[in-house]
């Protein structure tokens, strides 16, 4: 089968990080980048691929099998429907758009068309969240009572010299807790409201530095998230996990992710598997089987699963549609910090 042709579109940090993906790929080959300032066009020349200011003339120009849009939120909309009225399967990095009318769009625009499209949630693609969703959905934990993530870990000053980051929408809700609603819908359910306070304590910056949510979710289950990108400290997925090179490995184990249910309970992402094997009861022992698994790169399966999506042989592991759900819950956080109420997502698609 011959390679199929990736185009990326925005050469920021996010958009060189899929291409050094797609260069150690034996099954895609980088034909073009898009990107509107003199360094991308040096970026592309250094790489020995076409290079175009614009999208759309890299779309028409090249018409790549599929792209990959890492611009700046505003603009996936725009991107993402020249993409679909070509013909072109796109992932949409995370968040799928700056706003929920926007992201609609882009999710109306892909049914009808009938043209996919995808959103860069990557964690989804990790082998311990597939064997996590596996263990949940096979019962082993029984009905979902609660789950509590940790979110903390600590960004440096030079971190907020781009002024946007230390402005509305900055802020690690909308950058880094939008993963965490994402991996709750994705292993445990739907979320039915929300309830948030958040602090800018530390750096009396504009957004938020920390922050704690209550989800009550449709089955039921309530799930606490702790977040602050200002404490000095491992409990995060991405320092934990060790899918990103961008981190040091840590000198210990650290769990990140704790679900409950009633028949048992799951650690990750060491992926502890705790329950009783007798009498069920909090004066009996309780065992602990820790799930071996060959860890993988889960963009590179972001990048595998795009290419097959684009060619007919699966369907998108998250969906437009499903990408808007993910930013409608991360909205819905945000509002809860402003108002202290009691926040329906739905309801915010309604607003």
């Amino acid at each position: 089968m011959t390679m199929a042709t990736v185009a990326v579109i925005g050469a920021g940090a996010i958009g060189r990080a899929h291409v050094e993906t797609i260069r150690r790929s034996d099954t895609c080959r980088l034909a073009a980048i898009a990107e509107p300032v003199a360094k991308g066009r040096a970026y592309a020349e250094s790489l020995g691929v076409r290079w175009f200011a614009e999208p759309r003339d890299l779309l028409d120009g090249v018409k790549p099998d599929v792209a990959i849009i890492a611009t700046p939120n505003a603009t996936h909309r725009e991107v993402a429907v020249a993409c679909i009225e070509r013909g072109i399967v796109p992932l949409v990095e995370k968040p799928i758009a700056s706003t929920l009318a926007d992201a609609a769009a882009i999710a109306t625009a892909s049914e009808r068309a009938g043209v996919p499209v995808l959103v860069g949630h990557h964690r989804r693609h990790n082998p311990i969240i597939r064997k996590a969703r596996a263990i949940i959905g096979e019962g082993a934990l029984g009905r979902l009572t609660n789950a509590s993530v940790l979110s903390t870990f600590y960004k440096p000053a030079d971190y907020f010299e781009m002024a946007w980051r230390r402005e509305p929408g900055g802020g690690p809700i909308l950058i880094n807790l939008i993963h965490e609603i994402d991996l709750i819908r994705h292993l445990c359910g739907e979320i039915a409201s929300v309830q948030a306070i958040a602090s800018n304590a530390v750096r009396g910056f504009a957004v938020e530095d920390s922050a704690v949510v209550l989800l009550r979710l449709v089955n039921g289950a309530l799930v606490t998230l702790n977040l602050s990108d200002t404490a000095a400290a491992p409990w995060s997925w991405d320092l934990a996990s060790g899918e990103s090179p961008n981190y040091p490995p840590q000198p210990a184990a650290v769990q990140t992710h704790f679900i409950s249910g009633t028949e048992g309970s799951l650690a990750l992402p060491t992926l502890d598997h705790w329950r009783y094997t007798s009498t069920k009861s909090w004066f009996a022992p309780i065992g602990r089987e820790s799930i071996c698994i060959e860890r993988g790169n889960p963009y590179r399966a972001q990048l595998e699963h795009l290419v097959r999506v684009a060619r007919g042989e699966e369907s998108a592991l998250i969906s437009a549609r499903d990408g808007m759900l993910t930013l409608q819950a991360t909205l819905a956080v945000h509002k809860a910090t402003k108002t202290g109420q009691i926040v329906r997502p739905d309801q915010e698609a309604e607003s």
